[in-house]
């Protein structure tokens, strides 16, 4: 069933990008609950097993009914572009009760029997309590399985917005909208988003839509945040499928004897933009090695470079692209 999102004259003035470190726990979160749908993410899976079992994640389990309503106030829409964890995490501690109450009503009552369990009604009969310890259990599930790895992951979802960034100035809204996944579609003033459960109705009434993309969202797209949420849009960011690789599993044993193993992993590990930082962390070289082969491999054309934020981001040339996919 579609989930149709209507827009205004104001609301195509209001559309914009952002990241949220909190939505990406809370699909780590669930990803470890889904069967059969881990796909790009198995290696992560292996890396944080032993941090992942010594978390209890059934109270959050117990919220996230498969095709159901996932409560909105524990992953509101982000506070800006570039909105850190502990921002987030603040404003779900600072949510109204009553609001929550309602927002895991929805939830429990779309999974059979959730209402009715022990854990269901504890939930509902202190909604107070219940925001610390959910809170409380998403940072504890921020610090095990999504901090460690969140330079990497910022770096893709940064590329992510940079490249479509770039397609939205090329092609327009409408278009890049389309672009974004099949499951996406136009028709006059309103985009469908298809095969999500129940049939749903948004007016943004002039808020615009905040799109984010996601590396733990694949392979859906999600119409997120229904009243008085902010609406948002989540999708599947480009490049996960050598998010979790090695960069000597891809770089070529010929660009390696041409340029030395270091500089040749630098240049392949840029399939998509990313800083020096992340680049260190990805590599697990020093920054300022990491810094030095940047320089050499922009001032020999295979790069360029760009501020996107905080930070420089840089991002192979094409000829760099062809030196990297060389064998």
């Amino acid at each position: 069933m579609p989930f149709r999102l209507h827009f205004g004259e104001s609301d195509l003035l209001r559309c914009r990008f952002a990241l949220s470190p909190l939505f990406e726990t809370q699909e780590a979160v669930r990803t470890l609950h889904r069967t059969g749908r881990h796909g790009y993410h198995l290696p992560w899976l292996r890396r944080i097993r032993e941090a992942s079992e010594a978390l209890d994640l059934e109270p959050l389990w117990l919220l996230m009914p498969s095709g159901g309503h996932n409560p909105d106030f524990i992953c509101p829409p982000p506070i800006g572009p570039l909105a850190t964890f502990e921002e987030e995490i603040a404003a779900v501690r600072a949510v109204d009760p009553e609001v929550a109450r309602a927002d895991m009503a929805q939830a429990l009552a779309d999974r059979p029997g959730g209402a009715a369990s022990a854990a269901g009604r504890r939930l509902l009969a202190d909604p107070a309590r219940a925001v610390r310890e959910l809170a409380d259990l998403l940072e504890r599930a921020w610090q095990a399985l999504i901090e460690p790895y969140w330079p990497r992951l910022r770096a893709l979802l940064e590329a992510d917005i940079a490249y479509h960034s770039r397609r939205l100035a090329d092609s327009g809204l409408e278009q890049l909208l389309g672009e974004l996944n099949p499951r996406l579609s136009w028709q006059g003033a309103t985009l469908t988003v298809a095969g999500t459960q129940g049939d749903h109705e948004r007016v943004l009434g002039g808020q615009g839509l905040v799109l984010m993309p996601s590396v733990f969202v694949w392979p859906e797209v999600v119409g997120g945040h229904e009243e008085p949420w902010r609406p948002g849009l989540i999708y599947p960011a480009r490049g996960i499928g050598g998010l979790w690789s090695q960069s000597a599993e891809r770089t070529p044993g010929t660009l390696a004897r041409l340029l030395g193993q270091v500089r040749a992993d630098v240049l392949c590990a840029l399939d998509e933009p990313a800083g020096t930082s992340v680049l260190a962390h990805r590599l697990g070289l020093a920054p300022s090695s990491v810094s030095a082969h940047l320089s050499v491999l922009r001032g020999a054309g295979l790069l360029t470079s760009r501020r996107y934020g905080h930070q420089v981001l840089y991002e192979r040339t094409p000829l760099g692209i062809a030196l990297a996919a060389a064998d």
